[in-house]
């Protein structure tokens, strides 16, 4: 090769690189930007990883959120252990049986660990039924104590009833984070929609609809949103009162996509 044809080689990769970097789509350029985030990218993991708990909330609880026992109202977190009373060891965590006890002056219900028996905890272990995203029935849990055993595992404690928290939460999540996505989807298709037809036809029927948008975005939200949800009946259903808190919070949001 010559001379010549190395040096117009070395003239043209500069040029090729420019080129490359100019057909870069928005797409790619968002994704890049994205991921030097590094907070942004830890935070979008953890979101899946709680909105993955949120679907299968049913196999991660270890107790029904709705069945209560009387006989563990208000226990504390119940710690998991490597380590028993004796320092011995153990590769598989357990946990202490809850012994309740009753202070004589006070009358104040405690609850306390009997270091003297272990219970170690199960994977996969069977426990109450439950269908696996409406579709077909299982009793398998991702962790839990052997059914028969009396033992319990209650991980952030329970409930005035004497319901466990951590399956409660579990359940929870799912209304709480998925409320979020389908209002941020409602908004998004109302947005579309009327910033289209306004920009579309224009004139008197722009008009109307940059005002509507002008004037929702003069009312403070968190007001309105308490004044619309203090609206909704306390005597509707669940899945409607779920569907009416969507619709709200996409009412709000749809101006900033029009």
């Amino acid at each position: 090769m010559s001379i010549a044809e190395q040096i117009a080689q070395e003239q043209q990769k500069p040029v090729a690189n420019e080129a490359e970097s100019y057909v870069a789509t928005p797409m790619q350029l968002m994704r890049w930007r994205f991921k030097r985030h590094k907070m942004a990218v830890i935070s979008m993991w953890l979101l899946l990883f709680f909105y993955l708990i949120a679907i299968f909330a049913e196999f991660v609880s270890p107790y029904n959120p709705v069945v209560f026992d009387a006989s563990y109202k208000l226990t504390p977190p119940q710690r998991m252990h490597f380590i028993d009373a004796d320092g011995g060891f153990h590769l598989r965590p357990f946990v202490y049986p809850l012994v309740q006890e009753r202070d004589p002056e006070t009358l104040r219900r405690s609850y306390v660990e009997d270091t003297s028996r272990i219970y170690p905890i199960q994977f996969f272990v069977r426990g109450w039924e439950y269908k696996v995203l409406g579709l077909f029935a299982s009793d398998r849990h991702l962790f839990g104590v052997e059914p028969d055993s009396g033992a319990t595992i209650f991980l952030l404690g329970t409930d005035d009833l004497g319901r466990d928290l951590f399956s409660r939460v579990n359940l929870g999540a799912r209304v709480s984070l998925s409320i979020g996505v389908v209002g941020v989807l409602l908004s998004f298709i109302l947005g579309i929609l009327l910033g289209g037809i306004s920009g579309y036809y224009g004139g008197i029927t722009d008009t109307i609809i940059q005002r509507v948008i002008e004037f929702l975005r003069s009312i403070p939200s968190i007001p309105l949103w308490l004044a619309l949800a203090a609206a909704v009946p306390r005597d509707w259903p669940v899945i409607r009162t779920y569907f009416m808190i969507t619709v709200l919070l996409s009412l709000i949001g749809w101006t900033g996509m029009a």
